[in-house]
């Protein structure tokens, strides 16, 4: 076993149609003549998206998702998808996680919206049996269309039956958080949670109305933060939004491998996430999508530690901030935080320091 699949991990960005297994794509193509596929060779097809991923752009990265979402129509496939991501986020160290699902993607066979959701939540709880996963559920709206209040409503409505919180997910550019700003007044008045992608694709102004104007508690990526941030290294100046995300406390729900696809930064060490982290940011790290990225919590650690020396004070704190920053209620976190993370932490500490 990988030293990281030991860490223990907090993962809150991470999309359920963009975690499959290649295997489970092709068949589930054959089962439900879902005949579009560019190969229905398994590796191939493995390649194929992780190819396709590597493009730096959004828009082109988004556009593998017509084949992970084209299989994705029918229950028992849409279980089966939900019940693998919990079984290899547990085998990968994961003990809390919200996996994001956009229930109006999947409605073309003619599942309803309820049955959609039903469906992943049947998938991950089975798939979580028997391990030390807590799996919730973030309801997304696809911010390309107009159906965010429809789905906002729809995640008050799983409150209390797995569903944490709301989300808006797709091309940022061209279209702001306010667009859907009746969907994210219906989840603040109803006393409810929301992370809202911004800050990816797009710069300060998408941050800005999703704080300011949408009432968002975490920042779905938000690495363009840095935008607003100048000078040397160790003497950083913080803009006025970068001070009110920081002083905040406002989660960065930062996915490393998938911005170096999508064209944010060139690599994972010219990733800002060093440099937040230096400045203590609330960073967390996250997958978004681990088959297009071709990645898991694991990788991204260990390539954090590959290439900004980070070791397991490093990790223990990044997972501690995630843990504080889940949606789950105030206890479930604290459990997490004090029965998992950081007694695992101590004891990989231990085992480090005996080990010399």
């Amino acid at each position: 076993m990988d030293k990281f699949t030991k860490y223990p991990k907090v993962l809150l960005h991470d999309h359920l149609d963009g975690g499959l297994r290649p295997s489970t794509v092709v068949e589930l193509a054959a089962e439900y003549g879902y005949r579009n596929l560019p190969t229905t060779d398994v590796e191939a097809l493995a390649h194929w998206f992780h190819r396709g991923a590597k493009r730096n752009d959004l828009v082109l990265y988004l556009e593998t998702f017509a084949h992970t979402v084209g299989v994705m129509q029918h229950r028992d496939a849409i279980e089966r998808v939900a019940f693998e991501c919990a079984q290899d986020l547990a085998a990968d160290g994961v003990v809390y996680a919200e996996v994001r699902c956009a229930p109006e993607l999947h409605t073309e066979a003619g599942l309803t919206l309820n049955e959609v959701v039903q469906a992943v939540m049947d998938g991950l709880r089975r798939g979580a049996a028997g391990t030390d996963l807590t799996v919730y559920v973030l309801l997304c709206a696809m911010r390309t269309a107009a159906r965010s209040l429809e789905i906002a409503m729809l995640a008050t409505a799983w409150r209390d039956n797995g569903v944490v919180g709301f989300d808006i997910a797709g091309a940022e550019a061209g279209h702001p958080p306010t667009r859907h700003l009746e969907a994210f007044n219906h989840v603040q008045r109803e006393n409810f949670h929301a992370t809202i992608h911004a800050g990816e694709a797009f710069g300060l102004p998408s941050i800005w109305e999703a704080v300011q104007l949408c009432g968002a508690e975490r920042l779905g990526h938000g690495v363009r933060i840095v935008d607003d941030i100048a000078g040397e290294p160790g003497n950083e100046v913080l803009g006025r939004l970068a001070q009110f995300v920081r002083d905040r406390r406002i989660p960065l729900e930062l996915c490393p491998t998938s911005n170096v696809n999508t064209g944010v930064c060139p690599s994972i060490a010219e990733h800002p996430i060093g440099m937040l982290r230096r400045l203590r940011f609330r960073v967390t790290v996250n997958t978004d999508n681990r088959l297009m990225s071709d990645t898991s919590m694991s990788n991204e650690f260990r390539q954090l530690a590959e290439s900004f020396g980070w070791g397991i004070d490093d990790f223990e704190w990044v997972t501690v901030n995630a843990a504080k920053s889940a949606f789950a209620p105030f206890t479930e976190r604290l459990r997490v935080i004090n029965g998992l993370v950081k007694p695992r932490y101590a004891l990989l500490r231990a085992a480090q320091t005996l080990g010399g």
